[in-house]
């Protein structure tokens, strides 16, 4: 069996490095040295770019053989001889810069054939309207009177709904399906997402659950990115809101009139309850679940597998079920310690 490269590196002169991160290294180091692919401390090679971000590497860090290394200052004497040493304030983020370069087509999805243009395969509707440079794949289904800007793609089999709005160099990758939405620029969207869809409302009652017709819109802003498997709820009688630069990870469900600040986080397997609101840079971890109708304040972050049921305030960091401020919540798990301890000892 063929072992395939998925993403070939682009190489490099460690001039082009420096350039694109804003790193800096020792005097005379030689610029000229090709770059040619990124590994992991541990496997790096000659002509391999690697960081050290985190001091628990720092044995890996000695022993690389990488070409060059992105390192903060205080870490900068862990770099062997051989490895030229980065030094930036953010080793990681200087990576990255430095990445995006090198590997171009891990940015955002790809279209499946490698080909621009609309396939001949795919259904767009006569009254759609698509700007120059629009690709479409094979299988796509684009309704009356959708608009996408120049530079998006579209994949595979992916649906935009009727009068959707998908802005200018967007990626939306195969099978996702985009209703009822207006989306900005440089968004990418996962393979698998719902976007659009049926809000969760019912009017509960003994005679049965009466459905309550979801009328309102997603609203998507520039720069968002958003997970393989994803849903979210256009909003009931008002939208449901992502603000520009959010990113949110695969398997979240984000119910209706939700209103999602910018710059926030949200890890895969969140549940955010319909209408609440979070404020701008929020962080949520993986698995939390979050209730209806709540506020999250600006820069507040919630842990991993947490359940919030209260309002939380601006800068706040939470923990638990139900979730509480951290500190409150290990002295509670401290004291429930010392009494098991104390119990144990008094059946002996």
């Amino acid at each position: 069996m063929s072992d395939p490269v998925f993403f070939p590196s682009a190489a490099a002169t460690l001039a082009d490095i420096l350039l694109w991160s804003g790193a800096s290294a020792h005097d005379g180091a030689d610029t000229a040295l090709l770059i040619t692919g990124i590994a992991p401390l541990d496997r790096a090679g000659p002509g391999d770019l690697a960081f050290l971000d985190n001091a628990r590497y720092a044995a890996e860090a000695r022993l690389t053989k990488a070409a060059a290394c992105f390192v903060a200052p205080r870490h900068a004497d862990r770099i062997p001889q051989g490895t030229i040493a980065l030094i930036a304030p953010d080793p990681y983020r200087a990576f990255a810069q430095a990445v995006a370069r090198l590997y171009p087509a891990a940015m955002r999805p790809q279209p499946m054939f490698g080909a621009s243009g609309i396939s001949p395969g795919s259904s767009v509707h006569p009254l759609a309207r698509l700007e120059d440079g629009v690709t479409v794949d094979p299988g796509a289904i684009i309704g009356p009177d959708a608009e996408i800007g120049a530079g998006t793609l579209i994949g595979a089999n992916a649906v935009i709904g009727p009068d959707v709005r998908i802005g200018r160099d967007c990626a939306v990758a195969a099978q996702a399906v985009i209703t009822n939405a207006l989306i900005g620029n440089r968004c990418i969207i996962h393979a698998g997402a719902k976007i659009g869809q049926d809000g969760f409302g019912f009017a509960m009652g003994p005679g049965g659950h009466l459905k309550v017709p979801q009328i309102g819109r997603v609203i998507i802003q520039d720069d968002v990115e958003i997970g393989a498997g994803t849903a979210i709820d256009r909003g009931a009688n008002r939208d449901t809101i992502i603000g520009e630069g959010t990113k949110i990870d695969n398997l979240v469900q984000i119910g209706h009139n939700v209103v999602i600040g910018r710059h926030c986080v949200i890890v895969s397997q969140v549940g955010i309850s319909g209408s609440t609101a979070l404020g701008d840079f929020v962080v949520i971890g993986g698995g939390a679940g979050v209730g209806g109708h709540l506020t999250i304040g600006m820069g507040a972050q919630l842990a991993a597998k947490a359940a919030l049921m209260n309002d939380m305030p601006p800068g706040a960091r939470w923990v638990g079920a139900p979730a509480k401020p951290g500190r409150e919540f290990f002295r509670e798990v401290a004291a429930l310690n010392r009494l098991a301890k104390g119990s144990g000892r008094s059946g002996e």
